[in-house]
């Protein structure tokens, strides 16, 4: 849903074009699709800044954070849940960290056919300097944003998550 205007020769997000019609979308529609635009021109640059500056994807970047909180290991199923994708696409992923020396694979204790997946001691300092510099790319991102302002937002995110919630279980 994306366009461009020529005058200006760069994208237009849905929530600006949106805004542009406000008679014609209600504002819980509007607010849903700046809150989208949002979390997408974010993760945009997350993503463009990874790849730039430690040469990885943001997959990669979150699955190495699963496993940093969780020292002793996760089976494959444990970190799909997590990062709510499927079992092949974590798979593929931790095939690929292996391969690099980040991540090892060993067999449970506990179950012999689930293998627990650990960062490696090069996964974990390349993991800790990417996060260091994610840290610092999110507060430049916020840096427009007052401490009262932030707190008020993540107050108004907080109501709007149980509201969505208390939808959920009324559908």
């Amino acid at each position: 849903m994306e366009q461009v205007n020529a005058s200006r020769d760069h994208p237009i997000d849905a929530e600006t074009i949106a805004a542009e019609l406000p008679g014609h979308h209600r504002e819980e529609l509007r607010l849903w699709l700046r809150l989208l635009t949002c979390t997408n021109m974010i993760e945009g640059e997350i993503r463009r800044r990874l790849r730039r500056d430690f040469d990885v994807t943001l997959p990669r970047f979150d699955l190495m954070a699963q496993l940093e909180k969780t020292p002793q290991g996760m089976t494959l199923s444990d970190i799909s849940k997590r990062m709510m994708v499927s079992n092949g696409n974590i798979t593929g992923l931790v095939d690929r960290l292996v391969a690099s020396g980040h991540v090892t694979r060993r067999a449970s204790d506990t179950d012999r056919r689930a293998q627990l997946i650990s960062l490696t001691e090069l996964g974990r300092a390349e993991f800790r300097a990417m996060a260091e510099a994610h840290e610092g790319w999110i507060a430049e991102m916020f840096a427009g944003l007052s401490h009262n302002r932030v707190e008020q937002l993540m107050e108004l995110l907080s109501r709007t998550k149980s509201s969505v919630r208390e939808a959920s279980l009324n559908a």
